[in-house]
């Protein structure tokens, strides 16, 4: 029994001030965003410092600009996509980098001239690049760096004479980045990130990475045919919008909100650029300087605003087309044109090409969050029953990450250019009822934590009610285990009341919770993609 949504009005009863939090928590913007341990602070200003050593190390080698540009292209794919749950594996995932992009740039630079095989050779790299996602955060990570070093060829206009001077800007690059990321600022060391959620499919054309593969195989093939009647020497552009679209969605209605803020943010960049890059006709001492401060947004922006991102990404290329000499406003509005080319693109392939819908996949990923606040439940009264092996703390991070993955799977739903109002009103109090989940399960953990806090007799039978609560949501039929950790008498302990309160406030969120999930014959969802 799939959860559910209705399409009919609900008797919900969210007060006026959650629905108000609800809406100021989707409005919210990229510099306000919530930064946990100043972790995007820290992350943004160590990729500054990378790709800053890597394009002075290319430099100081006395390598030409294309090559300083490659090498900081590289350094900045190694900081940002790298994404492995141990520095151990991060560390190998590096160092694998040039096994996969040197043969592509080579592959690349000697198709130059060749146009047909080079369009046919692209398109197997996105689809090869795409398929390797199944092989979690390094084939992602791999199939991203290839897909950018056949991009910078046709950004660069690189010819085989170049080779030597591009895969030594590359390497350099990388090892400028790994002695950063690994030495001199090691912030995974201390905080290694939560492993990124499976994503969601079967076997089969089902499968996720395999379903996307074709999606962004059409996608970027159409752009490239269409980017290329625009321009025959910047087609390139509108193949990258399509490829990007497709990074992390998992949904028809999330790609194609993905390509609205692609969009919004590429205008946004060009207006900027026009106001900045232009006016510095690539001087290099400022140019510098403002490419630093987009590399900082790009990383600072990333997780809460694309369209920030995209900003970024976008005065950042300006500037260095300016360094190249080849910066003028036509060449910016070309850039926005290929942006919807792309765009479009993307669009048109999660129409036509196995479309999974908004609904099921908002589904699957409530299940996952519920499941999440079950686990964080389970290990936190096991610990505070006593056992010192149980710990909730990775269930919390997982329920974080899962519950981005809701908001990104509700996002069509959440855009104020949506027309389904009633709808949305509701998604908002889904969102709003699982961030309470969260935020009791979180402070659970806390308590749990706590080495003087006690069990308690009453903990087994408040757990039992949230396990049993959370069952009825996420798996009908289910019967709910047994609560493990003796049974002792109430001790009354701060820790344990503490808990307690923690417990009856997530029973009471799981039951607000379960009537916009449940009622109706079918989820809202169905047809909001």
């Amino acid at each position: 029994m799939a959860l559910r949504i209705p399409a009919a009005p609900f008797s919900c009863r969210v007060s006026h001030t959650r629905r108000r939090k609800g809406r100021k928590a989707v409005l919210k913007r990229a510099f306000v965003a919530p930064d946990p341990g100043r972790a995007r602070l820290r992350t943004a200003t160590r990729a500054v410092l990378g790709v800053g050593l890597a394009v002075t190390v290319v430099a100081l080698s006395g390598l030409p600009l294309t090559a300083s540009i490659t090498g900081g292209l590289a350094a900045l794919l190694a900081l940002f996509t790298v994404a492995d749950p141990t520095v151990r594996r991060q560390a190998v995932t590096t160092a694998l980098l040039p096994a996969v992009g040197l043969p592509v740039l080579a592959l690349a630079s000697a198709l130059h001239g060749l146009p047909l095989a080079r369009d046919a050779a692209f398109l197997a790299v996105v689809f090869c690049g795409v398929y390797a996602r199944r092989w979690g955060p390094r084939g992602n990570t791999l199939g991203i760096f290839g897909f950018m070093m056949f991009f910078a060829t046709q950004f660069l206009h690189a010819v085989p004479t170049q080779l030597p001077h591009l895969y030594a800007a590359v390497l350099l690059g990388l090892a400028a980045a790994g002695g950063v990321r690994f030495a001199v600022w090691p912030i995974e060391r201390r905080t290694p990130p939560p492993a990124a959620p499976a994503p969601l499919g079967a076997r089969g054309l089902a499968r996720a990475t395999t379903r996307q593969a074709f999606q962004t195989a059409f996608a970027c093939g159409l752009a490239l045919a269409v980017g290329q009647l625009v321009s025959q020497e910047r087609w390139y552009w509108a193949v990258g919008t399509a490829w990007w679209i497709f990074v992390n969605t998992a949904s028809r209605g999330e790609t194609l909100v993905r390509g609205f803020r692609r969009v919004v943010g590429t205008l946004a960049g060009i207006a900027a650029g026009l106001l900045v890059a232009v006016p510095l006709h690539g001087a290099p001492a400022p140019t510098a300087a403002l490419v630093a401060l987009c590399v900082f947004g790009i990383f600072y922006t990333a997780a809460p605003s694309y369209s920030w991102m995209m900003f970024f990404v976008t005065v950042m290329a300006g500037l260095l087309y300016g360094l190249l000499g080849v910066l003028h406003p036509g060449l910016l509005a070309l850039r926005f044109e290929q942006t919807l080319v792309g765009a479009a693109g993307a669009a048109v392939a999660v129409a036509v090409v196995l479309p999974v819908t908004t609904h099921a996949a908002t589904d699957a990923w409530i299940r996952r969050a519920l499941l999440a606040v079950r686990h964080c439940t389970a290990e936190s009264t096991r610990r505070l029953a006593g056992d010192e092996s149980a710990d909730p703390g990775p269930h919390v991070a997982e329920l974080e990450l899962l519950l981005t993955k809701v908001r990104v799977s509700l996002a069509p739903l959440l855009h104020p250019l949506s027309p389904l109002r009633a709808r949305r009103e509701r998604a908002l109090a889904v969102i709003a009822h699982l961030d309470d989940c969260a935020r009791q399960a979180r402070g659970l953990a806390e308590v749990a934590a706590d080495p003087a806090a006690s069990h308690d007799a009453r903990l087994t039978a408040a757990c039992e009610r949230v396990e049993s609560a959370l069952l009825a949501l996420a798996a009908p039929g289910e019967t709910p285990g047994a609560a493990s950790g003796p049974g002792a008498a109430p001790h009354h302990h701060p820790g344990a009341e503490t808990a307690l309160a923690h417990l009856r406030d997530l029973e009471a969120s799981l039951a607000s919770l379960a009537t916009p999930l449940r009622e109706g014959p079918r989820g809202v969802f169905a047809s909001a993609a």
